[in-house]
Parts: structure tokens; C-alpha cells; sequence
């Protein structure tokens, strides 16, 4: 892990109808939102059906994440009105061999409408910015396939199944692998 982060982006990301910012304790209700879907807390540090100081508490794990060189979190928001519409990040573990990974989540009120095909394509562009990244990967349950659309449609590759690939929600569980890749001038394709 970079022991210091790439700097935060001085234009906030942006694709369609979504702007990447820094989570805020505005967005405790869509938070709040977010802990009631019965496979978002499964996933990471979200509690299950979260109170209001759990989910503010949240919001700055987010900040935390950036300032430990984790990566960067961010809020999914409405371009126009700046509502908080979901959570995505890019994270940096494995920087220094040129990878990273990419999470995202939409609040259930806000799905259905490109979300997040947007907001991936957003952190896909904003990622391609950071020094020395050169793939970037996604992980997927085989169940999910609204997640496994978007990818695809933001251009992600599925290369195959990862057996047994990591703990959720108690279980081990496989996970598709998508991925896409910066080709430099002079590379393959």
C-alpha cells in the first residue's frame, strides 16, 4: 500500500449525470438507505439498517481510507442538485505493480436509472489519471448481474471466475473478475 496517496482530485470526477465528491455528513440519509439492502453491509464496514451516528461514523471511515493511503472514496451525487446517490471507490493496494480495484454501490431509490454505469465511469477515467496505474480490476458475485451489465457497459472485460475468492458475509464466495487496461502508446492491445 502507497504509504502517501495520489493527490485528491482538484476537479471533483464526473460522468453523465454524476459528480464524485468526498463523502459528507450530508450523506448520513443515503447511507442510512444503503444499510437497509441486505447485501451492501455484507461487503464492507456499512452496519446493517445503521442509526444516524452509525452511519456519520461511516462517512469518516471514508475519509480515513484516503488518509491511510487505501485509496479514495468517494459519494456517487447528482450533478445537478448534488444529492447523494450511492458510494464508490477506488482502491490502491496493489499500486506499486500498477492495479487497483473498484467497489460501487447505488442506493435502492436511485437504481435502475445508469447510476452506476456513470459513476464507474467516472472513477475508470479519474483512475487512468493516477501515476503508474495501468489495470483496473472489479469483483463481482456470479448472482449479481445488474453489477456485471454495468461493468461491461463502462467497457470492463470479464476474464474469468475467481473459486472461492474471498470472505462475505461468512461465507467464502466466488467472484467474477472484470478488468480493464491503459494501453500505452507503443503497447499491445
Amino acid at each position: 500500500m502507497p504509504s502517501t496517496p495520489p493527490p485528491w482530485p482538484v476537479t471533483p470526477p464526473a460522468h453523465g449525470r454524476v459528480v464524485l465528491r468526498r463523502p459528507s455528513g450530508a450523506d448520513v440519509p443515503m447511507v442510512r438507505e444503503l444499510s437497509t439492502d441486505p447485501y451492501v453491509p455484507t461487503i464492507g464496514s456499512l452496519t446493517p439498517n445503521a442509526s444516524p451516528a452509525e452511519a456519520l461514523a461511516w462517512v469518516h471511515r471514508q475519509h480515513d481510507r484516503y488518509t491511510a493511503g487505501a485509496g479514495f472514496s468517494f459519494t456517487v451525487a447528482d450533478a445537478r442538485t448534488d444529492a447523494a446517490l450511492g458510494a464508490c471507490g477506488l482502491w490502491l493496494h496493489s499500486l506499486a505493480v500498477g492495479r487497483a480495484t473498484v467497489g460501487y454501490s447505488v442506493a435502492p431509490s436511485a437504481r435502475g436509472r445508469g447510476v452506476a454505469a456513470d459513476a464507474l465511469s467516472a472513477l475508470t477515467a479519474f483512475g487512468w489519471e493516477v501515476p503508474g496505474l495501468f489495470r483496473i480490476e472489479a469483483y463481482i458475485e456470479p448472482w449479481n448481474a445488474a453489477s456485471a451489465r454495468t461493468a461491461e457497459r463502462v467497457g470492463y472485460v470479464r476474464e474469468g471466475l475467481l473459486r472461492s475468492h474471498q470472505p462475505i458475509g461468512g461465507r467464502r464466495r466466488d467472484m467474477l473478475l472484470y478488468a480493464t487496461v491503459r494501453t500505452v502508446h507503443g503497447d499491445p492491445p
